[in-house]
C-alpha cells in the first residue's frame, strides 16, 4: 500500500462563513464518521488541523546562517489548513477519502502520494 497527503487548502480571500454552534457540532460529526471509517479500513496512519498562518514562523537558510521570520509570505493567499496521512491501494482509493473529506469540510483537498522509499 502507498501512503498519500490529503491536504485541506483554506483561502484567505475567501474566508469561511462563520459557523452556528449547531452547524460546527453537524461538521465535526461528520468528519468524525469519516475519521472512524478510515480507521477501521485501517487507512488512517495521522490527521491534524492547524491554527492560522499568522502563529507559523519560517525557518531558512540565508548567507550560511538560519533565519527565521513570521509566517508565510504575504503574497500567500491559500494555506494548508489541515492534513490527512492516508495508507491506500492506489490513488483512485486515496481519492474517494478525499471526496468525502471535501464534502463534510466543503474546502478543497489536494491528494498527493509520498515518494516510495525502500524498506530500511
Amino acid at each position: 500500500m502507498s501512503q498519500y497527503l490529503l491536504s485541506v487548502h483554506m483561502s484567505d480571500e475567501k474566508p469561511r462563513q462563520p459557523m452556528t454552534d449547531e452547524e460546527m457540532r453537524r461538521g465535526f460529526a461528520l468528519v468524525d464518521v469519516i475519521e472512524r471509517d478510515m480507521r477501521s479500513a485501517n487507512a488512517l496512519v495521522f490527521s491534524g488541523r492547524l491554527l492560522e498562518p499568522a502563529r507559523a514562523r519560517v525557518v531558512r537558510p540565508s548567507k550560511g546562517r538560519v533565519k527565521t521570520t513570521d509566517g508565510p509570505y504575504a503574497e500567500t493567499k491559500e494555506h494548508l489548513g489541515g492534513f490527512y496521512i492516508v495508507e491506500a491501494h492506489d490513488l483512485d482509493a486515496a481519492l474517494e477519502w478525499a471526496s468525502k473529506v471535501t464534502v463534510a469540510i466543503n474546502t478543497p483537498i489536494e491528494v498527493r502520494p509520498f515518494m516510495d522509499e525502500p524498506p530500511r
